[in-house]
């Protein structure tokens, strides 16, 4: 049986961004978990802060999550006291969702963690280089617009 062709698949670039992609999700991954969060429970909490006070099902939209995962993440951020949910005064048969004060606090942190963690990530690169890395990486990912 032949071997893959690993020089051909490692020169891709579709594979070297996977590469990247998983080098920087494990960083950040570390760097919240030295928060106490998880990913989708820092992403969570960005869109609430960002959109609040937002309909649950309005939030799950606005991050791509599954109604059934969601309810999941603001059940844990609930406990932990970092988001309320009380009826959405725009309609009363939807949950709103706002920010608490140590939701803001630990927001605060975890994107301080994040920016540190992708700073390592770039850490090859020159403040130009990365400047235009980012700039390429949105024009590729379709998200610029």
């Amino acid at each position: 049986m032949a071997e893959a062709p690993l020089p051909a698949i490692r020169s891709l670039p579709s594979w070297l961004l996977g590469r990247a992609a998983a080098r920087g999700r494990a960083l950040v991954a570390d760097a919240l978990a030295a928060e106490g969060m998880k990913m989708w429970h820092h992403v969570v909490l960005s869109a609430v802060r960002d959109l609040a006070p937002v309909a649950q099902a309005d939030l799950g939209r606005s991050v791509s999550l599954d109604p059934k995962d969601l309810v999941g993440v603001l059940n844990d951020l609930q406990a932990a006291g970092l988001v309320d949910r009380a009826p959405d005064p725009r309609d009363r048969r939807k949950n709103a969702v706002s920010l608490t004060g140590d939701g803001a606090r630990l927001l605060v942190r975890c994107e301080k963690a994040a920016r540190e963690a992708n700073d390592r990530l770039l850490a090859p690169l020159s403040a130009a280089e990365r400047d235009q890395f980012t700039g390429l990486l949105t024009r590729i990912s379709g998200t610029d617009g």
